[in-house]
Protein backbone atom coordinates (compact mmCIF):
# COMPACT_ATOMS: atom_id res chain seq x y z
CA UNK A 1 0.00 0.00 0.00
CA UNK A 2 1.45 3.34 -0.89
CA UNK A 3 2.11 6.01 1.65
CA UNK A 4 -1.02 8.21 0.00
CA UNK A 5 -3.41 5.47 0.49
CA UNK A 6 -2.24 4.74 4.14
CA UNK A 7 -2.81 8.98 4.73
CA UNK A 8 -6.60 8.27 3.32
CA UNK A 9 -7.16 6.07 6.20
CA UNK A 10 -4.95 7.95 8.84
CA UNK A 11 -8.77 10.12 10.16
CA UNK A 12 -10.62 6.84 10.92
CA UNK A 13 -11.91 6.83 14.47
CA UNK A 14 -13.80 4.21 16.63
CA UNK A 15 -17.59 5.57 18.30
CA UNK A 16 -18.59 2.87 19.99
CA UNK A 17 -20.62 2.15 23.43
CA UNK A 18 -19.86 -0.58 25.79
CA UNK A 19 -22.80 -2.44 26.95
CA UNK A 20 -23.28 -4.55 29.65
CA UNK A 21 -25.46 -7.82 28.17
CA UNK A 22 -27.46 -10.61 30.56
CA UNK A 23 -27.16 -8.97 33.68
CA UNK A 24 -26.96 -12.20 36.56
CA UNK A 25 -29.21 -10.45 39.38
CA UNK A 26 -28.99 -11.16 42.99
CA UNK A 27 -29.95 -9.62 45.82
CA UNK A 28 -27.92 -8.73 49.12
CA UNK A 29 -29.57 -7.57 51.82
CA UNK A 30 -30.11 -7.38 55.53
CA UNK A 31 -33.13 -7.84 57.38
CA UNK A 32 -33.64 -5.06 59.74
CA UNK A 33 -35.40 -5.61 63.28
CA UNK A 34 -35.56 -9.88 62.35
CA UNK A 35 -33.10 -10.62 65.29
CA UNK A 36 -36.03 -12.07 67.63
CA UNK A 37 -36.36 -14.51 63.96
CA UNK A 38 -32.66 -14.96 64.12
CA UNK A 39 -32.63 -15.98 67.67
CA UNK A 40 -35.02 -18.46 67.12
CA UNK A 41 -34.36 -20.20 64.30
CA UNK A 42 -30.62 -20.55 66.03
CA UNK A 43 -31.98 -22.00 69.05
CA UNK A 44 -34.16 -24.58 67.09
CA UNK A 45 -31.59 -25.40 64.53
CA UNK A 46 -28.57 -26.26 67.69
CA UNK A 47 -31.60 -28.20 69.21
CA UNK A 48 -31.84 -30.35 66.30
CA UNK A 49 -28.75 -30.69 65.52
CA UNK A 50 -28.33 -32.08 69.11
CA UNK A 51 -30.53 -35.34 68.48
CA UNK A 52 -29.85 -35.24 64.69
CA UNK A 53 -26.86 -36.62 62.80
CA UNK A 54 -28.02 -34.55 59.57
CA UNK A 55 -26.36 -35.64 56.00
CA UNK A 56 -24.32 -35.67 53.69
CA UNK A 57 -24.43 -32.81 50.41
CA UNK A 58 -21.87 -30.22 48.88
CA UNK A 59 -20.21 -29.64 52.78
CA UNK A 60 -17.48 -30.96 53.88
CA UNK A 61 -17.41 -31.25 57.53
CA UNK A 62 -19.88 -29.62 59.43
CA UNK A 63 -23.66 -30.05 59.87
CA UNK A 64 -26.10 -30.53 57.22
CA UNK A 65 -30.11 -31.19 57.86
CA UNK A 66 -32.53 -32.89 56.00
CA UNK A 67 -34.37 -30.26 53.33
CA UNK A 68 -37.44 -30.40 55.78
CA UNK A 69 -37.01 -27.65 58.60
CA UNK A 70 -39.95 -26.00 57.42
CA UNK A 71 -41.30 -29.48 59.48
CA UNK A 72 -39.09 -28.21 62.64
CA UNK A 73 -38.75 -24.66 62.28
CA UNK A 74 -41.86 -23.56 63.98
CA UNK A 75 -42.84 -19.95 62.96
CA UNK A 76 -39.70 -18.76 62.54
CA UNK A 77 -38.57 -20.28 59.62
CA UNK A 78 -42.31 -19.92 58.27
CA UNK A 79 -41.75 -16.44 58.38
CA UNK A 80 -38.28 -16.15 56.90
CA UNK A 81 -39.82 -18.83 54.22
CA UNK A 82 -42.47 -16.09 53.52
CA UNK A 83 -39.93 -13.27 53.48
CA UNK A 84 -37.53 -15.09 50.77
CA UNK A 85 -40.60 -15.56 48.76
CA UNK A 86 -41.77 -12.19 48.71
CA UNK A 87 -38.12 -11.08 47.52
CA UNK A 88 -38.14 -13.76 44.80
CA UNK A 89 -41.23 -11.81 43.38
CA UNK A 90 -39.49 -8.71 43.33
CA UNK A 91 -36.85 -9.92 41.23
CA UNK A 92 -38.89 -12.13 39.11
CA UNK A 93 -41.56 -11.40 35.53
CA UNK A 94 -43.30 -14.03 33.90
CA UNK A 95 -44.67 -13.07 30.90
CA UNK A 96 -48.37 -11.93 30.77
CA UNK A 97 -48.83 -12.91 34.19
CA UNK A 98 -48.19 -11.37 38.04
CA UNK A 99 -45.66 -13.05 40.03
CA UNK A 100 -48.62 -13.37 42.59
CA UNK A 101 -50.36 -15.92 40.02
CA UNK A 102 -47.80 -18.07 40.26
CA UNK A 103 -47.59 -20.96 43.17
CA UNK A 104 -44.12 -20.29 44.73
CA UNK A 105 -42.83 -22.76 47.54
CA UNK A 106 -39.46 -23.80 49.86
CA UNK A 107 -37.60 -26.59 50.63
CA UNK A 108 -35.18 -25.23 53.52
CA UNK A 109 -32.20 -26.77 55.47
CA UNK A 110 -29.57 -25.70 58.00
CA UNK A 111 -25.69 -25.90 57.97
CA UNK A 112 -23.28 -25.43 60.95
CA UNK A 113 -20.37 -24.95 59.85
CA UNK A 114 -17.21 -25.12 62.34
CA UNK A 115 -13.81 -24.11 61.44
CA UNK A 116 -12.37 -26.05 58.36
CA UNK A 117 -15.76 -26.67 57.18
CA UNK A 118 -16.35 -25.17 53.21
CA UNK A 119 -19.13 -26.18 50.86
CA UNK A 120 -18.20 -27.61 47.27
CA UNK A 121 -19.05 -25.22 43.98
CA UNK A 122 -22.79 -26.72 43.16
CA UNK A 123 -26.37 -25.27 41.49
CA UNK A 124 -29.77 -26.31 42.10
CA UNK A 125 -31.00 -28.02 38.91
CA UNK A 126 -35.20 -27.31 38.91
CA UNK A 127 -35.12 -24.43 40.91
CA UNK A 128 -35.83 -21.21 40.41
CA UNK A 129 -34.45 -19.06 42.65
CA UNK A 130 -31.45 -20.42 45.72
CA UNK A 131 -31.20 -18.20 48.92
CA UNK A 132 -29.05 -18.13 52.13
CA UNK A 133 -29.67 -16.39 55.34
CA UNK A 134 -27.09 -15.96 57.99
CA UNK A 135 -28.23 -16.97 61.74
CA UNK A 136 -24.30 -16.83 62.96
CA UNK A 137 -21.24 -15.72 61.01
CA UNK A 138 -17.70 -14.11 62.10
CA UNK A 139 -15.88 -11.66 60.79
CA UNK A 140 -15.28 -10.41 57.20
CA UNK A 141 -11.57 -11.96 57.73
CA UNK A 142 -11.96 -15.24 58.74
CA UNK A 143 -13.19 -16.89 55.43
CA UNK A 144 -16.75 -18.61 54.74
CA UNK A 145 -17.44 -16.29 52.26
CA UNK A 146 -20.01 -17.59 50.45
CA UNK A 147 -18.69 -17.39 46.15
CA UNK A 148 -21.17 -16.97 43.41
CA UNK A 149 -19.17 -18.26 39.98
CA UNK A 150 -19.43 -16.92 36.71
CA UNK A 151 -21.28 -18.87 34.34
CA UNK A 152 -19.10 -18.35 31.16
CA UNK A 153 -16.09 -19.24 32.78
CA UNK A 154 -13.41 -21.30 32.34
CA UNK A 155 -14.96 -21.38 28.34
CA UNK A 156 -12.63 -18.10 27.71
CA UNK A 157 -9.78 -19.62 29.92
CA UNK A 158 -9.68 -22.48 27.21
CA UNK A 159 -8.99 -19.95 24.63
CA UNK A 160 -6.24 -18.20 26.34
CA UNK A 161 -5.43 -18.53 29.84
CA UNK A 162 -5.32 -15.74 31.75
CA UNK A 163 -7.93 -13.82 29.86
CA UNK A 164 -10.60 -11.58 30.92
CA UNK A 165 -13.18 -9.76 29.43
CA UNK A 166 -13.41 -6.04 30.40
CA UNK A 167 -16.35 -5.04 32.23
CA UNK A 168 -18.70 -1.79 31.72
CA UNK A 169 -16.23 -0.53 34.25
CA UNK A 170 -13.58 -0.87 32.78
CA UNK A 171 -12.26 -3.40 34.89
CA UNK A 172 -10.57 -7.60 34.36
CA UNK A 173 -14.51 -9.30 34.80
CA UNK A 174 -13.63 -12.22 37.88
CA UNK A 175 -14.50 -15.22 37.81
CA UNK A 176 -16.15 -15.73 41.05
CA UNK A 177 -17.58 -13.01 43.30
CA UNK A 178 -17.42 -13.78 47.17
CA UNK A 179 -19.81 -12.22 49.68
CA UNK A 180 -18.85 -11.87 53.47
CA UNK A 181 -22.12 -11.85 54.85
CA UNK A 182 -23.44 -11.14 58.41
CA UNK A 183 -25.85 -12.19 60.85
CA UNK A 184 -29.59 -11.30 59.76
CA UNK A 185 -28.10 -10.87 55.83
CA UNK A 186 -30.23 -12.66 52.88
CA UNK A 187 -28.73 -13.06 49.52
CA UNK A 188 -30.72 -14.45 46.60
CA UNK A 189 -29.31 -15.34 43.35
CA UNK A 190 -30.38 -17.78 40.25
CA UNK A 191 -29.99 -21.49 41.33
CA UNK A 192 -28.48 -22.46 38.55
CA UNK A 193 -25.36 -20.59 39.25
CA UNK A 194 -22.70 -21.85 40.70
CA UNK A 195 -21.56 -21.29 43.88
CA UNK A 196 -19.98 -22.63 47.26
CA UNK A 197 -18.38 -21.98 50.68
CA UNK A 198 -15.35 -21.00 51.47
CA UNK A 199 -13.01 -22.77 54.25
CA UNK A 200 -14.13 -21.48 57.55
CA UNK A 201 -11.21 -19.97 59.71
CA UNK A 202 -13.41 -18.05 62.62
CA UNK A 203 -15.68 -19.29 64.91
CA UNK A 204 -18.71 -21.82 64.06
CA UNK A 205 -21.09 -20.10 61.35
CA UNK A 206 -24.89 -21.10 61.20
CA UNK A 207 -26.76 -20.50 58.22
CA UNK A 208 -30.03 -21.42 56.33
CA UNK A 209 -30.50 -22.33 52.94
CA UNK A 210 -33.51 -22.26 50.46
CA UNK A 211 -34.51 -23.46 47.43
CA UNK A 212 -37.45 -21.19 45.77
CA UNK A 213 -39.55 -23.14 43.65
CA UNK A 214 -42.29 -22.00 41.22
CA UNK A 215 -45.19 -24.10 39.50
CA UNK A 216 -48.92 -23.51 38.18
CA UNK A 217 -51.81 -23.20 40.07
CA UNK A 218 -53.25 -26.34 41.14
CA UNK A 219 -57.02 -26.56 38.85
CA UNK A 220 -55.49 -24.72 36.12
Amino acid sequence: MSEAASDDYAAIRVRAEQIGLFETVVLHGHLSDAEPMTAALEATIRAKMAGDKGIERSNVGGWHSATDMLDWGGPAAARLADLSIRMAKRMSWFDGRSPDSIDWSVRMWANVSPPGALNLSHAHPGVLWAAVYYVVTGGADEGGELYLEDPRFPVPLMTFPGYRALGIDGQPQPPERRIAPKRGDLVLFPAWMRHGVTPNRGGERISIAMNIYTNEPRGR
